[in-house]
């Protein structure tokens, strides 16, 4: 029997209990019909899955002590993977945040570049970060990870290249479709396995000559997929499927 798998956050456990909050109270009771005496698994989205028993239910909240913890419906993956990817236009975003969390990414750093055909106002920022970190939280429940992704919140391109880990704490791998090595090649330079990846991979309109500048003059690796030329969003789910089956777990 699969597991019923609800979150709460780290904040909503307290002295051995825990508190659903209105969405995911309304679907225990109103969707799964559960209630006082009913055992559930609550995933805390930190990577920590607790066995818990039902003590008491509402419209908008429910009650639940923690029986013990347990390991998660499924490991989280030994690679520590940052996907750092260019806005992208309707809902190709919402769909990259998804794949990406399925496939195990650690944290999603959306870019703002200067080909990308997408602004955001200041006041929409917090609106569609909201919107990507509940998409995430869907995913890994689906998915039957503990660990909920960070998505950040968008940030230019040379804020990127600054404020990227170095290259010993951090591989950086900047794909493009030119001016840069094979997939293959990039692999066979290295000596050991990596334990973290930061990969960027670019806008809808390509990378100008002087973003692939500065990547390169911040030690970070360019590197092409090589073949047909991808969409932006089939490059995400395309790099992130490819370091997890290289790095990771994905077998």
């Amino acid at each position: 029997m699969s597991r019923r798998r609800f979150y709460a956050p780290v904040e909503a456990f307290n002295a051995g209990h825990v508190t659903l909050a209105t969405d995911e109270a309304r679907h225990l009771r109103d969707v799964l019909r559960l209630g006082p005496g009913d055992e559930i698994c609550i995933f805390d989205g930190a990577g920590r899955e607790f066995h818990c028993l039902i003590e008491e239910s509402r419209r908008d909240w429910t009650k639940l002590r923690v029986l013990k913890e347990i390991p998660p419906a499924k490991p989280e993956s030994p690679l520590d993977l940052t996907l750092a990817i260019a806005l992208l236009k309707g809902d190709k975003f919402d769909l990259v945040v998804q794949k990406a969390t399925e496939l195990g990414v650690t944290s999603i750093q959306p870019v703002i570049t200067q080909r990308a055909d997408v602004r955001l106002r200041e006041d929409q920022d917090a609106k569609r970060v909201a919107r990507w970190q509940r998409i995430g939280l869907e995913a890994a429940k689906q998915s039957g990870r503990a660990r909920v992704p960070e998505v950040a919140a968008p940030i230019s391109f040379a804020s990127l290249i600054e404020s990227a880990p170095s290259p010993e704490d951090a591989r950086l791998l900047m794909f493009s479709e030119r001016d840069g090595q094979s997939f293959r090649e990039a692999l066979e330079q290295l000596s050991q396995a990596p334990s973290a990846v930061t990969s960027l991979v670019g806008s809808e309109g390509g990378w100008t000559d002087k973003e692939i500048e500065q990547a390169r003059a911040g030690h970070w690796q360019i590197v092409t997929l090589g073949g047909r030329v991808l969409r932006a969003e089939t490059a995400a789910i395309t790099v992130v499927a490819l370091l997890q089956h290289r790095y990771g777990d994905l077998n």
